[in-house]
């Protein structure tokens, strides 16, 4: 059965994402939050590294 798109008409609201919450947009532009992500992934990385070398 083919799948019917009941949406067309354009600039409805299923056409736009939601909205970051103010958590959200306090996480992204957080200097030390994105400073404790950047640690974790390259310990990450690291951690890989270790493993693919031996």
């Amino acid at each position: 059965m083919a799948n019917k798109i009941t949406n067309k008409e354009p600039y409805q609201q299923a056409y736009y994402p939601p909205a970051p919450t103010g958590f959200t947009r306090y996480m992204r532009t957080s200097l030390i939050w994105q400073g404790i992500r950047f640690i974790v992934i390259n310990l990450k990385m690291l951690k890989l590294m270790s493993k693919s070398h031996h």
